[in-house]
């Protein structure tokens, strides 16, 4: 119960639903218990008074004491009527209660997790998979609520109950209460093992269910590469053995589901069958009435659902625990990318790196060696290299993704640390490699870095990005639904939406991260002579790994597996006739073919 601790300060956030509740029950309980003593007299009624009856066969008092009769066993059963409905009014409370509460937490979990995981360094993305990240603020916070409700609210119906019915049944008659509550111990132990084992195979289901869904979904993601190679079959007969799979497994948890009634109706059976022979030698005997064993049969049933929960309660405990851990291994992730002074300042752009390494933490790869370099305010720093160089991890380095292992970076003569994290994002511009697009209009995509965008400055971030044209062409123009990740459009498209995204929020610090990569060099020279004026009001890095993108730099420097074998302006470097000039010569010649 250790992990379950951690779900205390929800559970006194909430805690007058649980005291609500908990009063609730118990008086349901009570309105469940009244009618079995009512059943106790009314049967006693017609045991004591039948032969009576009969005694006044042919004669007219015969209706008259029926009459009577009648209208003792109307009332007691209209007694009942109303206990039960006063039952299930209280029962209604209870899960407004109980279960609401529940779902209140589950709530606050959930935003909790969500809310904490947007903290992270990517360094814990690039640890893991989209898909145990997401499974944890549902899946497992989904087991959790079943323990917060159910669990809870069974539990205390359980000691309630026990609370109530037990001195009862042991102050009518103690040889007829234990006789009745042998099988139900067994009852419990049977119940938790037959549903511990429809656990593991519904596990196994859902394990069986999340790789046929992963098939599905790649089969269909990558439904143009499957046509191009006609792997259709090879497809289908994969999709086939999975389904097979799914199949035989749920075959399997049938089986067991096919226990779990039987189970609990021959368990309740014995114990009606003990109570009705054991309590016909003691009615025989004088210690009880025919009336106590009607009473004891009800008193069995009511204990039946509470004692079966026992085992049920039991496994959604060690599932909710299990799953509670593994929440709390992502909550208890801290992120080292905090602000030293929360300082928080409309920033110049002069940025300085002095010696700077970094070793991916992950991966342990030294992506940057002693890199040193700095840019003013309005300039252009222009950052080449070839793949694996260390070119996008200096644009991770500058938005303060990571945090350098060696070394030092400020801006405006302030260390990078001090500043206040969301501060210093907010006034970046940031066009990833990686392009990413939300599943929403063109309008929503190029204004979802900044509140309050006017229709006239989305509209210039679009001409600026050389996109105005394209996005006139599609029938609803800038309302254009884009498909999932942008799938709609071309990749030149997306990575001119996404330039589009970061002109917009008109930020102090533009950082292009090969997000030419995607174009032509028509296109290419149409965006940064869009981009030339734009450059010139504040700080840009431009990340390329073709020398033509650098054409607008006040500076240049070529990187080589994290280490700087050149710098200089282009015509320096030209001049030298090193790395760079040898890469320029490569492209040029290339284009000159193409």
């Amino acid at each position: 119960m250790k992990d379950l601790k951690y779900l205390n300060k929800y559970l006194f956030k909430y805690k007058y639903h649980l005291l609500l509740g908990t009063l609730f029950m118990i008086v349901s309980n009570f309105f469940a218990v009244l009618p079995a003593q009512v059943v106790r007299y009314a049967f006693n009624l017609v045991k004591e008074n039948i032969e009576m009856y009969r005694l006044y066969e042919g004669f007219s008092l015969q209706e008259n004491f029926y009459d009577i009769f009648a209208s003792a066993i109307f009332i007691y059963g209209g007694f009942i009527i109303l206990l039960a409905l006063g039952r299930g009014v209280f029962l209604f409370l209870v899960r407004q209660t109980i279960i609401v509460m529940s779902r209140l937490i589950e709530y606050d979990l959930k935003n909790e997790i969500y809310n904490h995981y947007q903290k992270l360094p990517l360094s814990f993305y690039r640890r893991n998979n989209t898909g145990d990240i997401m499974n944890r603020i549902s899946e497992d916070v989904s087991k959790v609520r079943m323990y917060l409700g159910p669990a809870i609210m069974y539990s205390i119906n359980l000691v309630t109950l026990f609370c109530i019915v037990i001195p009862i049944m042991f102050s009518v008659n103690a040889t007829l209460t234990w006789y009745s509550l042998i099988p139900l111990p067994f009852l419990s132990i049977s119940i938790y093992f037959v549903n511990n084992l429809m656990n593991k195979r519904s596990e196994k289901i859902q394990q069986s269910q999340s790789q046929l869904s992963t098939l599905v979904q790649e089969a269909f993601s990558g439904i143009r590469v499957l046509k191009s190679f006609v792997r259709e079959d090879d497809s289908l007969q994969n999709f086939t053995k999975e389904a097979n799979n799914y199949k035989n497994r749920s075959l399997k948890l049938t089986f067991v589901e096919a226990l779990f009634f039987p189970l609990i109706m021959g368990m309740v059976g014995l114990s009606i069958i003990l109570v009705v022979y054991i309590g016909g030698v003691e009615v025989m005997n004088g210690s009880v009435t025919a009336g106590n064993i009607a009473e004891f049969i009800i008193y069995v049933n009511l204990l039946t659902w509470p004692v079966t929960s026992v085992g049920w309660v039991t496994s959604i405990i060690q599932r909710a625990a299990a799953s509670q851990k593994r929440v709390n291994e992502f909550l208890n992730t801290t992120t080292e990318i905090v602000s030293t002074k929360n300082f928080e300042k409309e920033i110049d752009g002069d940025i300085v790196f002095e010696n700077v390494s970094f070793t991916y933490p992950d991966s342990g790869i030294k992506a940057l060696k002693k890199v040193s370099f700095s840019v003013k305010k309005g300039e252009t720093l222009a950052v080449i290299g070839t793949t694996g160089s260390g070119k996008s991890t200096i644009a991770s380095l500058i938005s303060r993704m990571y945090d350098p292992t060696e070394g030092k970076i400020t801006i405006d003569s302030i260390p990078i640390e001090e500043y206040s994290v969301e501060n210093l994002r907010g006034q970046i511009g940031y066009v990833p490699q990686d392009v990413f697009l939300f599943s929403d209009s063109i309008k929503r995509n190029i204004a979802f870095g900044a509140n309050d965008l006017t229709e006239e400055q989305i509209l210039q971030a679009s001409k600026d990005a050389d996109l105005h044209n394209n996005i006139m062409d599609f029938p609803l123009k800038y309302d254009t639904q884009l498909g999932e990740r942008g799938i709609t459009l071309s990749g030149g498209q997306k990575q001119r939406v996404s330039i589009a995204r970061a002109i917009a929020r008109d930020p102090k610090i533009m950082i292009m991260d090969d997000a030419l990569s995607a174009v032509d060099t028509k296109t290419e020279n149409a965006i940064l002579n869009a981009l030339k004026s734009i450059m010139e009001q504040r700080t840009s890095v431009i990340i390329s790994h073709r020398v033509s993108s650098a054409k607008l730099a006040n500076y240049i420097i070529v990187l080589d597996d994290g280490t700087i074998v050149e710098q200089g302006t282009e015509q320096e470097l030209m001049e030298k006739g090193g790395v760079y000039a040898e890469l320029y010569q490569k492209q040029l010649q290339g284009e000159a073919v193409e």
